[in-house]
């Protein structure tokens, strides 16, 4: 366990956890969730609790800031706006951090579960 910021994190190790992840982090995000409403029962208040499985997060961070570098590289190189594949709500989160970071500016569009990430130039 660990804090983030104002957030607590979570991380189960051990051996092969792959059925605690699941098809693109399924199993995962519902764990989380599941764990999100235990707090919220036990204290009444809302928890920003993040859970990673066996380093999943933490590996699909890594490939959502070079997904959101290799679109910020286009708008910079002169594309007016780029939009990503749909993302859930921690990926989305990710790329406008990090898209943020690069003195530009994003939205996300769409409605779930197929909301997006659009990368614009910081004037738009």
């Amino acid at each position: 366990m660990d804090v983030d910021g104002d957030r607590a994190a979570v991380e189960i190790v051990g051996g092969n956890l792959d059925h605690l992840v699941g098809r693109e982090g399924e199993v995962l995000d519902a764990l989380q969730e599941l764990t999100r409403l235990a707090v919220y029962r036990e204290t009444g208040e809302r928890s920003r609790l993040m859970l990673d499985v066996a380093g999943f997060r933490a590996a699909r961070r890594t490939e959502l800031v070079a997904i959101a570098q290799a679109a910020i590289e286009k708008v910079q190189a002169g594309e007016t706006s780029v939009a990503l594949d749909a993302m859930t709500p921690f990926e989305r989160k990710v790329v406008h951090d990090a898209v943020a970071d690069a003195g530009l500016t994003s939205s996300s569009d769409g409605t779930e579960p197929h909301r997006y990430v659009v990368v614009h130039t910081a004037a738009e």
